[in-house]
């Protein structure tokens, strides 16, 4: 597996935007699934995006038309652009991948926080 790291989180007004970066350390190419997930202390875990090596998508239904998942395979990198965020959003987000469709999730990294408040 290889390791991902989360960045690009940060404190914004609600209704406004950003873009959380996830880097691998190796190859994501024949990763099956890449997702972001979110926690709220006190709350468990939730799935936010996943997106698969052929290229769908999927989104929590909170989420839907404000957030965007994607991956670059050349650069090794997944992206989470959130948009129209409110303050309900707030949580360490993190990243995971799944390597085969049977597979569980990997270990959970750092995350990177994100704060939406006025």
């Amino acid at each position: 597996q290889v390791q991902l790291v989360e960045s690009g989180g940060g404190l914004v007004q609600p209704g406004g935007s950003l873009r959380l970066s996830c880097t691998a350390s190796g190859s994501i190419f024949s990763i099956y699934a890449l997702a972001w997930y979110r926690q709220v202390p006190g709350k468990q875990r939730e799935l936010v995006a996943i997106v698969t090596s052929g290229g769908t998508t999927n989104y929590a239904n909170s989420v839907k038309g404000r957030f965007t998942i994607s991956r670059d395979n050349a650069k090794s990198m997944v992206y989470l652009q959130m948009n129209s965020l409110r303050p309900e959003d707030t949580a360490v987000y993190y990243c995971n991948q799944r390597n085969k469709p049977t597979s569980g999730w990997g270990p959970w990294g750092q995350g990177t926080q994100v704060t939406v408040s006025s």
